[in-house]
C-alpha cells in the first residue's frame, strides 16, 4: 500500500477537530480536498480553540454554513 504524503492522517489530527469534522460531512470533504499546507494551517488554528462548541463553529465556518446536525 502506498502512503499519500500529501494527506493529513488521523494520527496527526487533534481529537476535537477530528470529531467536529466527523459531524460535518461537507467540512470533512472540504478539509481533505485541501493541500497539506492548508490542512496544517487549519490544524494550527485549532490549538487556540478552547471548547467543543468553538471547534464545531470553526469547522462549520470552513464551509460557510452549519452541519446537518444543527438544522
Amino acid at each position: 500500500m502506498d502512503i499519500d504524503k500529501n494527506r493529513i492522517y488521523e494520527t496527526d489530527m487533534p481529537m476535537g477537530l477530528d470529531i467536529a469534522l466527523a459531524q460535518n460531512e461537507t467540512a470533512h470533504e472540504y478539509f481533505y480536498s485541501l493541500p497539506e499546507t492548508e490542512q496544517k494551517q487549519i490544524i494550527d488554528h485549532t490549538h487556540t480553540i478552547g471548547s467543543k462548541e468553538e471547534m464545531r463553529a470553526y469547522v462549520n465556518s470552513l464551509v460557510g454554513g452549519k452541519s446537518k446536525y444543527e438544522l
